[in-house]
């Protein structure tokens, strides 16, 4: 028995194939019954619609035979307070994105949401991926918790390119933030720090569900002959903060996403690399010096994120998961000269 096909299902209803069409993706042009009608007959005849048909034919017959897959919609949360690092931050996964989707043989296409001028409405939106039958999302990182539970969500399958999303639960593709910080410990361990120090601003660590200060704990119970410094926390790192707290406890190399740092460690006598050492967390911050620094790959994020939303759609995966899942892609280790080299002792 051959499988079914628009051509038949239009055949045993009595309707048009484009009928047909426009109801299997819930088209408001078509009346709700008879989406409900065509629907049943579908599922009674086994019939599995692709979401990227409409799409690739429609391409197709544009771009006269060129090889085309589909859109890939990559959203961003308009955010007027957002920090220049976060601006290159996201400007790196949408060139991920991008680049990898077009090897794919999908086109991406960036919108923007949020209040404002600039930034579009979630039912604004809706319409418009639906009126395209874009169905595959990459959601950017966005500060806070991003709500785009307004959605359609039976039309799209998509994927949150940050740590966390709760509305809805989706799968999300970051970077390791506890495996990199055990990689940078081991690194500096093999050049002879042995009392590290972490600060951090409260609100980071939180939003991270403590992944940097919990691998920092732990790992400087478990490397031989390591002096463990309190880490510094607070609301607002500030010099006010810093200085004290690095006269106190004294660690050798301090590891933090402000290279303000140096300078603050300098006027308390430091002298990098030569007695201290410091490594920035985040290699997008600004600073007006080179220093070592964590890379979190924000390019290979974005390309892992268009290949899951991807393999989603080829598989006919739409709907929020039933069980997210988190992809975690590690830092790399960015050599600079606010460190000594490395040791052979240990």
């Amino acid at each position: 028995m051959s499988a079914p096909t628009l051509r038949t299902l239009a055949k045993t209803l009595g309707l048009s194939r484009t009928t047909i069409s426009d109801a299997l993706r819930g088209s408001p042009r078509v009346k709700a019954e008879t989406v409900r009608r065509v629907r049943e007959a579908a599922k009674a005849a086994g019939y599995v619609h692709n979401p990227l048909t409409g799409a690739v034919m429609s391409q197709l017959r544009r771009s006269r035979g060129q090889q085309f897959r589909g859109v890939l919609a990559a959203l961003e949360i308009v955010e007027p307070e957002r920090g220049a690092h976060a601006v290159r931050y996201n400007e790196a996964v949408l060139k991920g994105i991008s680049d990898r989707a077009s090897e794919l043989g999908f086109k991406m296409e960036r919108f923007e949401l949020g209040p404002g001028p600039d930034g579009m409405r979630l039912n604004r939106l809706n319409t418009i991926l639906h009126t395209r039958n874009i169905q595959g999302l990459v959601l950017l990182p966005a500060s806070g918790l991003p709500d785009l539970s307004g959605l359609s969500w039976e039309r799209y399958t998509a994927v949150y390119a940050d740590l966390f999303i709760k509305n809805p639960p989706l799968h999300c593709v970051c970077m390791d933030h506890y495996r990199s910080m055990v990689m940078l410990l081991r690194e500096l361990h093999t050049r002879g720090y042995r009392r590290p120090g972490l600060f951090m601003e409260i609100a980071i660590d939180e939003r991270l569900q403590y992944r940097w200060e919990g691998a920092f704990l732990a790992v400087q119970k478990y490397l031989p002959n390591i002096t463990e410094v309190p880490a510094l926390r607070s609301r607002n790192i500030s010099r006010e903060d810093f200085v004290p707290w690095f006269r106190k406890y004294k660690p050798d190399v301090v590891l933090g996403h402000f290279p303000a740092a140096i300078e603050w460690m300098r006027s308390a006598g430091a002298r990098v690399p030569k007695t201290h050492g410091f490594v920035c967390l985040n290699s997008l911050r600004p600073t007006t010096e080179p220093c070592a620094a964590l890379d979190f790959q924000p390019g290979q994020i974005g390309a892992r994120a268009a290949e899951l939303v991807i393999g989603q759609l080829l598989h006919n995966e739409l709907g929020i998961p039933v069980q997210p899942s988190l992809t975690t892609i590690p830092a790399r280790f960015i050599e600079g000269p606010t460190l000594r080299a490395a040791t052979t002792g240990g």
